[in-house]
């Protein structure tokens, strides 16, 4: 199994997701007490998040793209940067390194395409919600119709983010804030939901909407996990398209979205 790196620390509670899912995955892949050979870069996410505030992406990308090299130099053929809303620095990242980037994203977008959706709604921070490096990636890269909330509920959902998710709480308002947004945006149209932020995935499962769920996270993890191994998963019969993993999966993580089975 290839040595994957993750950049992570943004915010550390997510990147502990990361961290569980990919030795899961890997220990039901290879069975007995394998775990994943993993490389992890931990930020001080105050001065990254202060980058942010700030409109200082080019600083921030600096400080990822030296982090990068370093987890190369260290043995990783594989890179996960560990948060959907840094993807804004992604190329200032792959540009410093020989080692493919493995992009949010993409793999989510594949995803959704595999199960042959186009109208998405988007739910993440200001700046991925706002912003045209993640978004605009969905639609021109890969012709999905994406919505998002107005403006309001971006400021609601930006603030639940930064203020109780990244430091590890969980609301039972906050979650009735995000139902009532995903509600309206399925009534609006959207045949789907991307919890486009590594750490909403804390809050909201696929339990708590008829929606089909994008969790991110899970998607990055299983595609990192696809890759290092270097093998594909074996299909099911009769399931065209669909992989053992995601069935297998959704045994182990008891969230995982209904449109992986």
């Amino acid at each position: 199994m290839k040595t994957i790196g993750l950049l992570g620390g943004m915010s550390w509670e997510s990147t502990s997701t990361y961290y569980r899912l990919i030795n899961q995955l890997t220990r039901l892949r290879r069975g007995r007490l394998h775990s994943a050979p993993l490389l992890i870069w931990s930020a001080d996410f105050e001065e990254i998040r202060r980058l942010q505030r700030e409109g200082r992406w080019e600083r921030a990308g600096e400080i990822l793209a030296a982090a990068a090299r370093k987890l190369e130099s260290a043995g990783a053929r594989l890179l996960l940067l560990c948060t959907n809303t840094m993807h804004k620095v992604a190329a200032q990242i792959q540009q410093e390194v020989s080692i493919p980037m493995l992009h949010l994203a993409d793999v989510t977008a594949e995803r959704i395409k595999r199960w042959g959706l186009k109208h998405i709604a988007f739910l993440g921070t200001r700046y991925s919600m706002e912003d045209d490096f993640y978004i605009g990636r969905l639609t021109r890269n890969h012709g999905l119709t994406v919505l998002t909330p107005n403006a309001a509920d971006r400021d609601l959902i930006d603030r639940v983010i930064f203020n109780e998710l990244c430091n590890g709480m969980v609301s039972e308002e906050s979650r009735r804030d995000f139902l009532r947004v995903i509600d309206y945006l399925g009534n609006t149209g959207a045949e789907a939901v991307i919890a486009g932020c590594t750490e909403i995935g804390m809050l909201i499962e696929q339990q708590h909407i008829s929606l089909p769920f994008f969790d991110t996270t899970r998607i990055h993890v299983e595609e990192a996990v696809r890759w290092a191994l270097a093998k594909p998963w074996p299909p099911l019969e009769g399931s065209e398209g669909v992989s053992t993993l995601d069935v297998r999966s959704a045994l182990l993580l008891e969230d995982a979205p209904n449109s992986s089975l």
